[in-house]
């Protein structure tokens, strides 16, 4: 099995550097959950972490772009950004309904003090690191 690689672009940490130290925090542990799912993907051997719209982006082949970010205008809540016109988030809600909290059909949001539901947060991100591979299937693979 090949070992799996990150490519960063160092631009990425500069903007983790920005964020208050509380949303760092917490974006670093989302970052966290994506790199920990991606490795845990057979077919996933690389990504690329760079930024789109100035947010840091997770990047591999045959999957859908996943993006972190935080914005001052609501301060007390972080989100995991998905593809807005893929199946991604309309899928989660069905899947997960109740569970996340979703922005339209493009991101699942948190509050800063909530605990995030880790397993079936990785489901989300193992089926977006996939989806070319998945995206005909009912629920994604979930």
């Amino acid at each position: 099995m090949e070992k799996f690689q990150i490519h960063t672009d160092p631009k990425v940490q500069a903007v983790f550097d920005e964020y208050p130290v509380a949303v760092r925090k917490k974006l670093m542990n989302l970052r966290s959950i994506i790199i920990e799912t991606a490795k845990e993907i057979e077919e996933v051997t690389s990504m690329e972490e760079t930024l789109k719209w100035g947010e840091p982006s997770y990047l591999v082949k045959k999957g859908s772009t996943i993006r972190i970010d935080w914005k001052p205008k609501t301060p007390d809540q972080y989100a995991i950004y998905f593809k807005c016109t893929s199946a991604l988030v309309p899928t989660f809600r069905m899947v997960y309904n109740g569970l996340f909290n979703f922005e339209g059909n493009r991101a699942i949001t948190f509050q800063m003090e909530e605990k995030i539901p880790t397993m079936e947060l990785k489901n989300c991100i193992r089926a977006t690191l996939r989806y070319h591979k998945v995206k005909q299937l009912p629920t994604l693979g979930i």
